[in-house]
């Protein structure tokens, strides 16, 4: 039973789970750290720009990790940025969330063949919750990234994560 499935009563009372209620505002008010490092990086500042304001699904950038609910991985990951990446995924509290923007976030990209250099897929260090494809996908895809992950964390249950 989520927020939007609540009975009104009498007109000012609503009934819902504890569950639904905290949901409904972590999915709401979801802090990003960018993790910008190539093309796709771009892509993410014009989701950012009045065009398509990413700020109105509740997304505002953060500088430090600490703050942080979601890790976006735009751009072309190499094996010595992978420590770094491993390194701030592991300061961002619980429940923390990934996106992985971009072919080359999510498996090498072009560079997967022939790039000794480059890790083939964030995967490989940390979790991802959340893939877009696209070679750099369009803003209207991250927004779409977006919106999946506020239905992955729409349908998570606080009491079965912590037992």
């Amino acid at each position: 039973m989520g927020l939007l499935d609540q009975r009104f009563e009498n007109g000012n009372v609503f009934i819902t789970s504890l569950d639904g209620l905290l949901n409904w505002a972590r999915l709401s008010s979801l802090w990003q750290m960018q993790f910008g490092l190539a093309c796709c990086a771009i892509e993410m500042m014009a989701a950012s720009a009045s065009n398509f304001d990413i700020m109105r699904f509740g997304i505002i950038p953060r500088a430090t990790p600490r703050q942080v609910d979601v890790m976006f991985v735009a751009g072309t990951v190499t094996i010595k940025m992978a420590s770094r990446i491993k390194r701030l995924y592991d300061q961002m509290s619980e429940p923390r969330y990934v996106i992985s923007m971009g072919s080359c976030a999510t498996c090498g990209g072009p560079y997967w063949e022939h790039g000794y250099h480059v890790l083939k897929g964030v995967d490989r260090v940390i979790p991802v919750d959340v893939y877009i494809p696209g070679c750099p996908p369009r803003p209207e895809a991250l927004l779409e990234g977006i919106m999946k992950l506020q239905e992955k964390v729409r349908k998570e249950s606080m009491v079965k994560k912590r037992a």
